[in-house]
């Protein structure tokens, strides 16, 4: 179980999806909750970096995740069994423009086809991303993003929350890249139109007529 808690980690660090210090992972046991401890570095794990709690709140808590409010609520109302929770640039760049993370691209589309933005006064370890976020996550919905903080995913294992949290990253930046380039089409060439030489001015006399040699009256 830690080498799964460590593979995750490591590539969640390699990606960018989180800073040396931020963003955690559990997963669900029965009554149980596997996480990450605070301030523990997913890029290099340790055995002691992971932490067994129960699905209420308990003494357990100061050395456990920020976030672990958010994580028990998520597991109490929704069906997942694992959780991911990430500082990922670009998603957090878009959460603070847009009301909703719409993917463009196909591969988002097909994964998690939206994610919402969850708005809240406190972002981080509050009662009320604990309390909003879940609402979110329902039905075939799978990953939402608080506000300027970060994702949360869901999945039945580790491995498959990491997918849809890296498939939110790489759909938000193409969404920037996107929008940094005009957010639309090239423009259509313009019509070729064929050249016309002007008209040459068109002489008084009828043409056939010739000109008449009036040099016999000048004497």
């Amino acid at each position: 179980m830690y080498e799964e808690f460590q593979r995750i980690g490591r590539y969640l660090w390699q990606e960018g999806l989180v800073d040396s210090h931020g963003g955690d992972l559990s997963l669900r046991q029965g009554g149980k909750i596997l996480i990450t401890r605070r301030d523990a570095m997913l890029g290099d794990l340790k055995e002691g970096d992971i932490i067994e709690v129960g699905l209420e709140k308990g003494d357990s808590d100061a050395s456990v995740s920020r976030e672990i409010s958010t994580h028990r609520a998520i597991y109490r109302e929704t069906g997942a069994a694992a959780i991911v929770h990430a500082h990922s640039p670009n998603a957090i760049a878009v959460s603070l423009t847009d009301n909703k993370i719409i993917p463009q691209d196909a591969e988002g589309l097909s994964l998690f086809k939206s994610a919402a933005i969850v708005r809240a006064h406190q972002a981080i370890g509050s009662e009320e991303v604990a309390r909003l976020v879940p609402s979110f996550l329902q039905g075939s919905s799978v990953v939402a993003v608080v506000k300027g903080h970060g994702s949360f995913a869901l999945g039945k294992t580790l491995e498959e929350a990491y997918k849809y949290t890296s498939a939110l990253e790489n759909s938000c930046r193409v969404l920037i890249a996107m929008r940094a380039s005009g957010g639309a089409r090239p423009p259509a060439p313009k019509e070729q139109t064929s050249y016309r030489k002007p008209e040459a001015r068109r002489s008084a006399i009828p043409p056939g007529i010739g000109v008449m040699d009036r040099s016999r009256y000048k004497r």
